[in-house]
């Protein structure tokens, strides 16, 4: 694909799906970086372990438990790809595998699967969907070419250097039916913001504002569809 060609490359639809629930969580930047040693945090962040998941909010989620958020975002995914029992989802970067879970839920007889970097998180998955997750590479999915009705990523792209980056919206757009996906990174539409996600962030390698995202879909072949979050 030339760059010519890759510039008019379709995109799909933009939904910001998550930006409600993530702007619900207040949060002082500037603490983030006065009072702690960022960099040493965000070391200790990158490992994924137990001190990202469920350590202190310095290094992370400060405890990432279930407690039912993810099931209105869950319904607006069944909705809009009009997902039916059989169909099978894929989730990269699937955490603790809550978002499987509440699918599952909201589609009886769905079939799940997830996808994470995180040995740490599988190992405290929901116990419902556990079986379904496995330990991987975004940037090398173990499934087969179009081999799930919908993928879904959230919040793990922006995680990845240029190079995983670009492979990861390749084996996305391998894996995914009739480009059935979508993905939803960090990004920012002005300096305040992207001062603020520079602050917060502990583990995001790949910094964009929309147009730049918007170009690398298009870069790499992703033709699926996609949204942003972003540090008001």
């Amino acid at each position: 694909m030339t760059a010519s060609t890759a510039e008019n490359q379709r995109l799909g639809r933009r939904f910001d799906l998550v930006q409600d629930l993530h702007a619900s969580t207040s949060r002082d930047y500037v603490a983030r970086v006065m009072q702690d040693d960022k960099a040493a945090c965000a070391e200790i962040a990158s490992r994924y372990g137990e001190e990202y998941w469920d350590g202190e909010r310095r290094f992370g989620y400060g405890g990432y438990r279930y407690d039912g958020r993810w099931r209105p975002l869950a319904e607006r995914l069944a909705e809009i790809y009009a997902l039916a029992p059989g169909d099978r989802v894929l989730d990269v970067g699937c955490g603790k595998g809550y978002l499987l879970y509440e699918l599952a839920q909201v589609v009886p007889g769905l079939v799940v699967a997830g996808l994470d970097v995180s040995a740490y998180a599988l190992s405290h998955a929901k116990e419902e969907v556990r079986s379904s997750l496995v330990r991987g590479s975004a940037a090398a999915l173990p499934f087969a070419e179009g081999s799930f009705d919908l993928v879904v990523s959230l919040g793990t792209l922006h995680n990845l250097a240029a190079r995983d980056l670009w492979a990861a919206l390749g084996e996305i757009a391998r894996v995914a039916r009739d480009d059935r996906a979508y993905v939803m990174v960090e990004s920012y539409r002005d300096e305040r913001e992207k001062m603020n996600l520079l602050y917060w962030q502990l583990t995001c390698r790949s910094f964009y504002g929309v147009a730049d995202w918007e170009f690398v879909f298009r870069q790499t072949g992703y033709r699926g569809d996609y949204g942003f979050i972003f540090f008001t």
